[in-house]
Protein backbone atom coordinates (compact mmCIF):
# COMPACT_ATOMS: atom_id res chain seq x y z
CA UNK A 1 0.00 0.00 0.00
CA UNK A 2 0.98 3.65 -0.54
CA UNK A 3 0.84 6.09 2.30
CA UNK A 4 2.03 9.58 2.95
CA UNK A 5 2.11 13.26 3.42
CA UNK A 6 1.60 15.40 -0.28
CA UNK A 7 2.32 19.24 1.18
CA UNK A 8 0.95 21.45 -1.49
CA UNK A 9 2.92 24.89 -1.64
CA UNK A 10 3.04 28.25 -3.76
CA UNK A 11 2.11 31.91 -3.78
CA UNK A 12 -0.73 32.98 -2.49
CA UNK A 13 -3.76 33.21 -4.73
CA UNK A 14 -1.77 30.37 -6.95
CA UNK A 15 -5.29 27.87 -6.52
CA UNK A 16 -3.55 25.63 -3.79
CA UNK A 17 -6.93 25.51 -1.97
CA UNK A 18 -8.52 25.45 -4.91
CA UNK A 19 -6.74 22.51 -5.72
CA UNK A 20 -6.52 20.51 -2.00
CA UNK A 21 -10.90 20.74 -2.26
CA UNK A 22 -10.48 19.26 -5.63
CA UNK A 23 -8.67 15.95 -4.95
CA UNK A 24 -10.15 16.02 -1.75
CA UNK A 25 -13.72 16.42 -3.07
CA UNK A 26 -15.11 18.23 -0.35
CA UNK A 27 -14.78 21.92 0.60
CA UNK A 28 -11.89 21.95 3.25
CA UNK A 29 -10.28 24.93 2.24
CA UNK A 30 -12.04 28.64 2.37
CA UNK A 31 -11.15 30.19 -1.32
CA UNK A 32 -12.04 33.92 -1.85
CA UNK A 33 -10.33 35.86 -4.66
CA UNK A 34 -8.55 37.73 -2.19
CA UNK A 35 -4.75 36.91 -1.07
CA UNK A 36 -3.78 35.56 2.19
CA UNK A 37 -7.21 33.60 2.96
CA UNK A 38 -5.50 30.20 4.10
CA UNK A 39 -3.88 30.93 7.45
CA UNK A 40 -3.47 27.68 8.59
CA UNK A 41 -2.27 24.14 7.67
CA UNK A 42 -5.32 21.86 6.62
CA UNK A 43 -5.20 18.08 5.74
CA UNK A 44 -7.58 16.64 3.96
CA UNK A 45 -7.01 12.81 3.62
CA UNK A 46 -7.69 10.38 0.30
CA UNK A 47 -8.23 6.74 0.92
CA UNK A 48 -8.97 3.44 -1.16
CA UNK A 49 -7.78 0.14 -0.47
CA UNK A 50 -4.75 1.04 -2.29
CA UNK A 51 -3.20 4.39 -1.05
CA UNK A 52 -3.95 6.66 1.45
CA UNK A 53 -2.68 10.57 0.99
CA UNK A 54 -2.46 13.17 3.62
CA UNK A 55 -2.92 16.18 1.54
CA UNK A 56 -1.93 19.59 3.13
CA UNK A 57 -2.78 22.77 1.92
CA UNK A 58 0.08 25.37 3.62
CA UNK A 59 -0.44 29.50 3.66
CA UNK A 60 0.72 31.38 0.26
CA UNK A 61 4.36 32.17 0.86
CA UNK A 62 5.14 36.01 1.81
CA UNK A 63 7.54 37.98 3.86
CA UNK A 64 6.52 38.45 6.82
CA UNK A 65 4.97 41.90 8.18
CA UNK A 66 4.04 40.90 11.39
CA UNK A 67 3.70 38.34 14.12
CA UNK A 68 0.58 36.51 12.45
CA UNK A 69 2.49 36.27 9.31
CA UNK A 70 5.18 34.51 10.84
CA UNK A 71 2.81 31.92 12.60
CA UNK A 72 1.61 31.41 9.53
CA UNK A 73 5.03 31.25 7.60
CA UNK A 74 6.34 28.39 10.81
CA UNK A 75 3.40 26.54 9.22
CA UNK A 76 4.64 26.41 5.98
CA UNK A 77 8.16 25.16 7.22
CA UNK A 78 6.74 22.37 9.64
CA UNK A 79 4.70 21.16 6.15
CA UNK A 80 8.11 21.16 4.36
CA UNK A 81 10.01 18.99 6.47
CA UNK A 82 7.57 16.11 6.85
CA UNK A 83 6.27 16.10 3.54
CA UNK A 84 6.69 12.49 1.44
CA UNK A 85 6.16 14.24 -1.86
CA UNK A 86 5.91 18.16 -2.68
CA UNK A 87 3.06 20.17 -4.72
CA UNK A 88 4.43 23.08 -6.10
CA UNK A 89 1.44 24.96 -7.56
CA UNK A 90 2.13 28.06 -10.10
CA UNK A 91 -0.15 30.54 -11.60
CA UNK A 92 0.38 30.25 -15.13
CA UNK A 93 -0.26 34.36 -15.73
CA UNK A 94 2.76 34.64 -12.77
CA UNK A 95 5.87 35.35 -13.87
CA UNK A 96 7.92 31.84 -13.60
CA UNK A 97 11.13 33.36 -12.57
CA UNK A 98 9.79 35.28 -9.76
CA UNK A 99 7.54 31.77 -9.22
CA UNK A 100 10.51 29.69 -9.27
CA UNK A 101 12.71 31.85 -6.23
CA UNK A 102 10.04 30.57 -4.42
CA UNK A 103 10.13 27.40 -5.72
CA UNK A 104 14.08 27.15 -5.45
CA UNK A 105 13.93 27.26 -1.74
CA UNK A 106 11.33 24.34 -1.47
CA UNK A 107 13.62 22.35 -3.67
CA UNK A 108 15.26 18.91 -1.35
CA UNK A 109 15.07 15.22 -1.43
CA UNK A 110 11.46 15.13 -1.09
CA UNK A 111 9.91 14.48 -4.74
CA UNK A 112 8.97 17.06 -6.35
CA UNK A 113 5.90 17.70 -8.51
CA UNK A 114 4.79 21.58 -10.40
CA UNK A 115 1.62 22.03 -10.78
CA UNK A 116 1.18 24.77 -13.24
CA UNK A 117 -2.40 26.16 -12.83
CA UNK A 118 -5.06 27.74 -14.33
CA UNK A 119 -3.68 26.87 -17.81
CA UNK A 120 -7.17 27.88 -18.93
CA UNK A 121 -6.35 31.65 -18.57
CA UNK A 122 -3.38 31.57 -20.87
CA UNK A 123 -3.48 28.12 -23.19
CA UNK A 124 -0.70 30.22 -25.48
CA UNK A 125 1.58 29.83 -22.24
CA UNK A 126 1.62 26.34 -21.40
CA UNK A 127 3.85 24.56 -22.98
CA UNK A 128 6.47 27.43 -22.74
CA UNK A 129 6.13 27.74 -18.80
CA UNK A 130 6.05 23.64 -18.90
CA UNK A 131 9.39 24.14 -20.76
CA UNK A 132 10.65 27.07 -18.26
CA UNK A 133 10.62 24.47 -14.83
CA UNK A 134 11.89 21.40 -16.90
CA UNK A 135 15.21 23.74 -18.15
CA UNK A 136 15.10 24.45 -14.37
CA UNK A 137 15.68 20.72 -13.00
CA UNK A 138 12.12 20.01 -12.16
CA UNK A 139 11.51 16.70 -13.71
CA UNK A 140 7.81 16.46 -12.91
CA UNK A 141 5.45 19.70 -14.63
CA UNK A 142 2.50 19.07 -15.45
CA UNK A 143 -0.24 21.26 -16.08
CA UNK A 144 -4.08 21.47 -14.71
CA UNK A 145 -7.28 23.62 -14.45
CA UNK A 146 -8.89 23.53 -11.19
CA UNK A 147 -11.12 25.48 -12.17
CA UNK A 148 -11.98 23.01 -15.25
CA UNK A 149 -10.88 19.99 -13.64
CA UNK A 150 -8.37 19.18 -16.17
CA UNK A 151 -5.29 17.33 -15.40
CA UNK A 152 -6.27 15.68 -11.89
CA UNK A 153 -6.28 12.24 -12.81
CA UNK A 154 -2.83 12.43 -14.08
CA UNK A 155 -1.77 14.39 -10.97
CA UNK A 156 -3.08 11.82 -8.85
CA UNK A 157 -1.93 8.90 -10.86
CA UNK A 158 1.88 10.71 -10.39
CA UNK A 159 1.44 11.33 -7.01
CA UNK A 160 0.30 7.80 -5.96
CA UNK A 161 3.35 6.79 -8.14
CA UNK A 162 5.89 9.06 -6.08
CA UNK A 163 4.60 7.88 -2.41
CA UNK A 164 6.58 5.48 -0.56
CA UNK A 165 4.86 1.85 0.73
CA UNK A 166 3.36 2.13 3.88
CA UNK A 167 0.90 1.62 6.92
CA UNK A 168 -2.07 4.06 6.34
CA UNK A 169 -1.73 7.13 9.14
CA UNK A 170 -5.64 7.25 9.75
CA UNK A 171 -8.34 4.58 10.22
CA UNK A 172 -11.79 5.03 8.98
CA UNK A 173 -13.26 7.40 6.02
CA UNK A 174 -12.58 10.57 7.95
CA UNK A 175 -11.68 13.21 5.90
CA UNK A 176 -9.78 15.54 8.01
CA UNK A 177 -7.94 15.75 11.04
CA UNK A 178 -9.65 18.86 11.96
CA UNK A 179 -12.58 19.17 14.81
CA UNK A 180 -16.13 20.84 13.05
CA UNK A 181 -16.04 23.95 15.35
CA UNK A 182 -12.17 25.13 13.13
CA UNK A 183 -14.61 24.56 10.03
CA UNK A 184 -17.24 26.76 11.18
CA UNK A 185 -14.96 29.78 12.01
CA UNK A 186 -13.25 28.89 8.60
CA UNK A 187 -16.74 29.21 6.93
CA UNK A 188 -17.76 32.70 8.83
CA UNK A 189 -14.45 34.42 8.15
CA UNK A 190 -14.29 32.82 4.37
CA UNK A 191 -17.70 35.23 4.13
CA UNK A 192 -15.79 38.13 6.09
CA UNK A 193 -13.32 37.94 3.17
CA UNK A 194 -16.18 38.19 0.43
CA UNK A 195 -18.80 40.07 1.71
CA UNK A 196 -15.87 43.50 3.22
CA UNK A 197 -13.57 45.41 1.20
CA UNK A 198 -10.43 47.26 1.69
CA UNK A 199 -8.48 46.09 4.54
CA UNK A 200 -10.91 44.88 6.83
CA UNK A 201 -10.64 40.94 6.39
CA UNK A 202 -6.89 41.00 6.96
CA UNK A 203 -7.94 42.67 10.70
CA UNK A 204 -10.04 39.81 10.98
CA UNK A 205 -10.29 36.37 12.69
CA UNK A 206 -13.19 34.37 13.89
CA UNK A 207 -13.14 32.49 17.59
CA UNK A 208 -16.53 29.74 17.60
CA UNK A 209 -16.61 30.10 21.93
CA UNK A 210 -19.84 27.44 21.35
CA UNK A 211 -20.81 24.76 19.41
CA UNK A 212 -23.70 23.03 21.44
CA UNK A 213 -25.87 19.93 19.51
CA UNK A 214 -29.50 20.22 20.36
CA UNK A 215 -32.05 17.76 19.51
CA UNK A 216 -33.38 19.82 16.63
CA UNK A 217 -30.63 22.32 15.75
CA UNK A 218 -26.76 23.44 16.62
CA UNK A 219 -26.19 26.01 18.70
CA UNK A 220 -23.18 28.22 17.63
CA UNK A 221 -21.34 31.39 19.48
CA UNK A 222 -18.73 33.05 17.81
CA UNK A 223 -16.66 36.14 18.25
CA UNK A 224 -15.18 38.01 15.20
CA UNK A 225 -12.18 39.44 16.35
CA UNK A 226 -11.00 42.98 15.03
CA UNK A 227 -8.02 45.53 15.33
CA UNK A 228 -9.73 48.92 15.86
CA UNK A 229 -13.86 50.39 16.09
CA UNK A 230 -13.90 51.69 13.37
CA UNK A 231 -13.46 48.19 11.68
CA UNK A 232 -16.46 47.08 14.06
CA UNK A 233 -18.70 49.69 12.91
CA UNK A 234 -17.84 48.47 9.31
CA UNK A 235 -18.45 44.81 10.07
CA UNK A 236 -21.89 45.80 12.12
CA UNK A 237 -23.10 48.09 9.45
CA UNK A 238 -25.97 50.49 9.59
CA UNK A 239 -28.46 49.66 12.28
CA UNK A 240 -26.44 45.66 12.24
CA UNK A 241 -27.25 45.40 8.68
CA UNK A 242 -23.95 43.84 7.31
CA UNK A 243 -23.36 41.56 10.09
CA UNK A 244 -27.00 39.98 9.29
CA UNK A 245 -26.04 39.77 6.07
CA UNK A 246 -23.08 37.89 6.87
CA UNK A 247 -24.35 35.75 9.74
CA UNK A 248 -27.33 34.60 7.20
CA UNK A 249 -24.44 33.62 4.31
CA UNK A 250 -22.34 31.77 6.75
CA UNK A 251 -25.64 29.91 8.45
CA UNK A 252 -26.32 28.20 5.61
CA UNK A 253 -23.34 27.33 4.58
CA UNK A 254 -22.88 25.65 8.06
CA UNK A 255 -26.06 23.86 7.53
CA UNK A 256 -25.19 22.75 4.08
CA UNK A 257 -21.38 21.49 5.84
CA UNK A 258 -23.03 20.20 8.48
CA UNK A 259 -26.14 18.28 7.50
CA UNK A 260 -28.05 19.90 10.21
CA UNK A 261 -30.17 23.09 11.06
CA UNK A 262 -28.15 25.91 12.61
CA UNK A 263 -28.75 28.68 15.77
CA UNK A 264 -25.97 31.12 14.70
CA UNK A 265 -24.97 34.34 16.67
CA UNK A 266 -22.28 36.72 15.73
CA UNK A 267 -20.55 39.14 18.07
CA UNK A 268 -17.87 41.71 17.11
CA UNK A 269 -14.91 42.45 19.56
CA UNK A 270 -12.20 44.83 19.06
CA UNK A 271 -8.58 43.17 20.43
CA UNK A 272 -5.92 46.45 19.41
CA UNK A 273 -2.93 44.85 17.61
CA UNK A 274 -3.86 41.00 17.79
CA UNK A 275 -2.02 40.43 15.15
CA UNK A 276 1.34 41.24 16.68
CA UNK A 277 0.12 40.08 20.16
CA UNK A 278 1.33 36.44 21.10
CA UNK A 279 -1.26 35.84 24.04
CA UNK A 280 -3.51 36.90 21.45
CA UNK A 281 -2.51 34.47 18.71
CA UNK A 282 -2.15 31.51 20.97
CA UNK A 283 -5.76 32.09 22.12
CA UNK A 284 -7.17 32.48 18.77
CA UNK A 285 -5.66 29.10 17.83
CA UNK A 286 -2.19 30.46 15.80
CA UNK A 287 0.09 28.46 16.98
Amino acid sequence: MKSGFVNIFGKPNAGKSTLLNLVVGEKLAIVTPKVQTTRHRIKGIVSTNDFQIIFSDTPGIIEPKYKLHEKMMAAVKSAEEDADVKLLVADITDTPEEVEEIFASLKGKTPVIVVVNKIDLAPDKVQDTINFFKDKGYKHVLPVSCIAGSGITELMELIVELLPEGHPFYEGDNLTDLPVRFFVGEIIREKIFLLYEEEVPYHTTVIVQEFKEKSTLVKIRADIIVQRETQKGILLGKRGSKIKELGTLARKEIEEFIGNKVFLELFVKVRPKWRDNEAHLREYGYN
